[in-house]
């Protein structure tokens, strides 16, 4: 599994990419701090899983979410935000956004629940 973790907090990427890292500890996982550096290495290696913060410099999450949807379908995209509002929620669903999740509230098992939930999956 290739996971890709789009978040302009150092803290908060290095985190979550370890918490994913304990895991899973042969998924491929790899980080952007901004759109432009995602849409490069989804283009090179097509993550299965992306996670994705909403303001970042650059282009915003759901901006973001919107092209890569349209270009990879396939792709899960969980926004991850502290951003944990009704119209936030709504605006990531419309952008195509499969899963959307509070940093607030959710907690690693969570986390790694839901990841194993996609490995599982069939395409």
């Amino acid at each position: 599994m290739e996971i890709l973790i789009v978040e302009d907090n150092a803290r908060f990427r290095d985190m979550l990419s370890a918490t994913l890292q304990s895991g899973f500890p042969f998924a491929q996982i790899d980080t952007a701090p901004e759109g432009d550096t995602a849409l490069s290495k989804i283009g090179e290696r097509q993550p299965d899983v992306i996670f994705m913060d909403i303001r970042m410099p650059g282009k915003n999450g759901l901006v973001l979410t919107r092209e890569i949807k349209q270009q990879y379908p396939k792709i899960v995209v969980i926004v991850l935000t502290h951003l944990d509002a009704s119209e936030y929620r709504e605006a990531a669903f419309a952008s195509g956004a499969d899963i959307f999740l509070s940093k607030e509230s959710v907690k690693a098992e969570e986390i790694q629940k839901l990841i194993e939930t996609i490995s599982t999956e069939p395409p």
